[in-house]
């Protein structure tokens, strides 16, 4: 019988984060197939990466549970080509030991809500690995539909990875003019 989880905070994430972020990406990058990076990297590179994010006001969201990092998501450019302005990616990643009690769910609600707020139009996921059920019913219970299966674009841990695409809308109008 699993423990009840104790309560967690979602809040925007600071840069004090990063330690337990960097904890929880280099886990999922050294063991996991969500993420195509094969070094985890360190936690200067995740601080630029936060850096960047933030000065480009992409949400950035912790779940804090007993002044522990347990998970974050944040979302962030999808293409660099500016007619893609108006379309986001996100990115969810929780404490392998703390999967299935929730925090990914809620961090990625709370992502939704705050990504809603801004001008974006478009939310998709890139999962990487098509095994990764629980990441593909996670977004699929939140709104999103499957677009499409990239078939063995990535080679990690010995095999070849599938990437999953997913999209939502955020909003219909988005402030976009033709003009």
């Amino acid at each position: 019988m699993q423990r009840p989880t104790p309560p967690f905070t979602l809040r925007c994430a600071t840069e004090a984060d990063m330690e337990g972020v960097q904890r929880i990406y280099g886990d999922h990058v050294t063991h996991g197939l969500a993420s195509f990076e094969e070094s985890p990297p360190d936690l200067e590179e995740m601080l630029a990466r936060f850096r960047n994010l933030k000065h480009h006001s992409f949400p950035y969201i912790v779940a804090e549970q007993t002044g522990e990092i347990r998970g974050y998501a944040y979302a962030g450019p999808y293409r660099t080509r500016s007619a893609y302005r108006f379309t986001i990616e996100n990115s969810v990643y929780v404490d392998r030991a703390c999967a299935g009690r929730g925090i990914g769910r809620a961090l990625l609600t709370r992502l939704i809500e705050d990504s809603e707020k801004g001008p974006w139009r478009q939310m998709i996921a890139i999962i990487g690995n098509s095994g990764n059920t629980a990441s593909t019913a996670l977004h699929q219970n939140l709104g999103f539909r499957m677009v499409g299966t990239l078939r063995e674009v990535g080679f990690k841990h010995g095999q070849w990875i599938d990437t999953v695409l997913m999209q939502r809308e955020l909003k219909r109008d988005c402030g976009a003019s033709s003009s």
